[in-house]
């Protein structure tokens, strides 16, 4: 169980403005990062630590607890025979969605080559391909030689994603490596166009996997 930090005052801009009281709640070193990972599902306080490369477990557990105070994640126990705490994002954390979506779309330019001091999880591809992919209601699994996720599309559009494999049979399966999914979330390559040159592979027969295919 991570360390509990004491609580501290809240930092403030003390301006008046929508944005400002956003960065108050988000704007510290850590913690977007962070959100991007609960968007993919609950996690442990080491699971986090280990996939965001870099942070210090006292800022970690300190930037976890500003957000539990502020109302964007909750930590629970998971129910026997575990014996953990996971840490999830609330409802309002989850609104966050866009601005990571944004975020992603704002930085696709600047990925530009891997550097060998550069980490890299499966997952982390998830938010640019949201936008670079058309995507119908369904389940889709995608894998890349780093690991993969899943995303789903709900009735209503709603999109969410995860780490790890598709929780059950996925209505399409995409393979690809990491750098036709930066192509494709930068929009420099449609999937179509991958699975046309040999470089994305979809499979499925269902609307997803069409829409896949033709996109």
């Amino acid at each position: 169980m991570p360390p509990r930090p004491p609580a501290r005052p809240r930092r403030s801009y003390d301006q008046y403005c929508a944005a400002a009281r956003a960065l108050d709640a988000v704007g510290d070193r850590w913690t977007l990062l962070i959100v991007r990972e609960l968007l993919a599902g609950p996690r442990r306080y080491t699971d986090l630590h280990a996939d965001l490369p870099g942070v210090s477990t006292d800022v970690l557990a300190s930037r976890l607890k500003d957000m539990e105070q502020g109302g964007l994640a909750e930590r629970r126990r998971l129910p026997a025979p575990v014996s953990a705490y996971v840490y999830e994002l609330t409802p309002r954390g989850r609104e966050l969605l866009p601005v990571l979506r944004a975020l992603a779309r704002f930085g696709a330019d600047d990925l530009g080559d891997r550097a060998p001091t550069d980490a890299v999880r499966a997952h982390w591809f998830a938010l640019p391909l949201l936008d670079g992919v058309a995507l119908e209601e369904g389940l889709l699994e995608v894998c890349l030689p780093e690991g993969g996720f899943h995303v789903r599309v709900g009735g209503d559009g709603a999109v969410s994603y995860g780490d790890g494999p598709a929780p059950g049979v996925p209505d399409a399966r995409m393979v690809l490596d990491a750098g036709a999914a930066v192509e494709v979330g930068r929009g420099v390559l449609g999937v179509g166009e991958g699975v046309r040159g040999g470089r994305i592979v979809v499979s499925g027969e269902g609307a997803l996997a069409k829409a896949l295919r033709a996109g």
